[in-house]
């Protein structure tokens, strides 16, 4: 482990008491707050998903960075603060890490930057909404996510609902697999395609139950301990988007970011709020619920890997 002394950090009483303790900890991201939810459904929404983990036994532990700070836990004051900054604060992925740190900057960390950071502090798993991937169009723009390399270099579990429905999910699945990272269904067969439980590429590995995916897991993790791990939990049938809304709301999202020239990190949340529009809030209704089932599965597995 890297000498965190020398590095601008801390931890809420309550998860390092947790880590202490060898108590199950679950980290969550913090970009859903500043940059995937408009305030206050985002505040609302990351009170909800810590409580949801409470319930389940297991300690929330929010990560963000708060003047050049790194914050392992927030704080309900901090957490309010963040979510009232909204976009005036950074999108901190994990290369801007040093940048944020040495210029006293506040901001959310992506799911790059918040599963290093999980594996920097020893927290083994961690509960997102949709992880990055390889853009559309990507032979023009080779734009393609941080969070995959990243994901294979920390010792993380991260549990999602796939792959955002915005990217090119294909690629993304083929490029995890160049990069070896086991991605395993949670009862699917298919990759979720985040606000739709069907319709991605077919998954290698999946598990039935609960113990059969704790199981794999922690084979997985006694072979390769050091490299990272993605749980594909797709959206209940209940609460995902129909099918045809998605379609035609992405279609137009897309269309509208080429006519704007929007690109780059600018371009997820650009497509996100545009898929809200779109589809008159259903879209933030689905995000939502995705993000609490995440974190109920999340906290599960991070109990049982302690059993």
């Amino acid at each position: 482990m890297k000498n965190l002394a020398t590095i601008p950090h801390s931890i809420t009483e309550e998860v390092s008491e947790a880590i202490e303790k060898g108590k199950p900890v679950l980290a969550l991201e913090s970009t859903i707050i500043t940059h995937g939810m408009p305030y206050p459904d985002n505040g609302e929404l990351a009170r909800e998903v810590e409580n949801v983990v409470r319930k389940e036994g297991v300690t929330p532990a929010t990560i963000a960075v708060i003047d050049g700070v790194i914050q392992i836990g927030l704080d309900p004051l901090t957490l309010e603060k963040l979510a009232q900054s909204g976009k005036q604060s950074y999108k901190i992925s994990r290369k801007d890490l040093g940048y944020a740190l040495g210029k006293g900057l506040t901001g959310g960390t992506t799911v790059a930057a918040t599963t290093f950071l999980s594996g920097l502090f020893g927290i083994k798993v961690f509960a997102t909404g949709g992880i990055g991937g390889v853009h559309r169009g990507v032979s023009e723009t080779l734009d393609i996510s941080a969070d995959l390399k990243a994901v294979s270099e920390s010792p993380v579990i991260v549990v999602c609902a796939g792959a955002k429905s915005i990217l090119d999910v294909p690629k993304t699945l083929e490029a995890l697999e160049t990069l070896n990272v086991m991605v395993i269904g949670y009862q699917t067969k298919t990759m979720p395609l985040f606000y739709l439980s069907k319709g991605g590429p077919k998954l290698d590995l999946k598990a039935d139950s609960l113990k059969e995916l704790i199981s794999c897991l922690k084979f997985q993790r006694s072979l390769f301990s050091k490299e990272g791990i993605v749980v594909a939990n797709p959206i209940s049938k209940e609460q995902e988007l129909d099918s045809e809304l998605h379609h035609k709301a992405l279609s137009q999202g897309l269309s509208d970011a080429k006519r704007l020239g929007v690109e780059g990190k600018e371009l997820t949340p650009f497509l996100l709020q545009k898929m809200t529009e779109l589809t008159k809030g259903k879209s933030l209704q689905s995000n939502k619920s995705l993000i609490l089932n995440n974190a109920k599965l999340g906290s599960r597995i991070a109990k049982e890997l302690l059993s």
